[in-house]
């Protein structure tokens, strides 16, 4: 895979290294030539030092036969500007930037842009392990609005049937595991200390459930 990644700050240069180890042809742009020292000393990608607005710069880094661009500078009207160009100029068929501050979220939206919010990827995950670690996130789809986590039945649950556990909520049960065996259960199976329910939601399902557990 092709893959451009525009902006060599410690986001961008994690991204390309990790990318150029799973074996992806990777190039990089940046201004400024010291931002190249932030990637890993194995790197053996391509080095793009210019601007990333120029043309020639783009066509440099053969943004023409790219199969994906990662535009994640810390600038987000520059992220917005370069990915809206690399989806409707050059038909990248993968485009996905980076947004810094979050109010600038529904602008990449109203541009139709894949968006990583990390600022408010990461401070949600916090705010999960801080207020309620007995329900851990192990998916998480977009920037977090829908999250699948992973629930182990206390023993107060035991012998409590599952449409107890999550009653009439913005939620869908993904699996249940059981000594080791995952299983597709139905509403109305019985729950066994140590089983594992993983179920998806909204931020705000799961603070419902978390209340529901802990008084549950």
């Amino acid at each position: 895979m092709n893959v451009i990644v525009i902006g060599c700050g410690r986001f961008g240069a994690e991204l390309a290294s990790r990318l150029c180890r799973k074996g992806h042809q990777v190039s990089v742009i940046d201004q400024a030539a010291a931002a190249f020292e932030n990637l890993d000393p194995d790197f053996r990608g391509r080095l793009i030092e210019g601007d990333v607005l120029s043309q020639d710069v783009l066509h440099r880094a053969g943004i023409e036969h790219a199969d994906g661009v990662a535009v994640v500078t810390n600038s987000d009207t520059l992220n917005a500007v370069v990915g809206h160009v690399a989806r409707t100029v050059y038909h990248v068929p993968n485009v996905v930037v980076r947004n810094y501050d979050p109010a600038w979220r529904p602008i990449y939206e109203a541009f139709g842009l894949q968006v990583v919010s990390s600022v408010s990827w990461g401070a949600q995950r916090v705010e999960d392990l801080l207020v309620q670690p007995d329900i851990r996130a192990v998916f998480s789809a977009g920037n977090g609005e829908i999250e699948i986590y992973e629930f182990r039945v206390p023993p107060r649950w035991h012998g409590r049937r599952l449409n107890e556990l999550l009653p009439d909520l913005p939620c869908g049960v993904v699996a249940l595991t059981r000594a080791g065996r995952a299983s597709l259960p139905t509403c109305d199976v019985t729950l066994e200390t140590d089983d594992v329910v993983y179920f998806s939601t909204t931020l705000e399902g799961v603070q419902v459930l978390h209340h529901l557990f802990k008084e549950g």
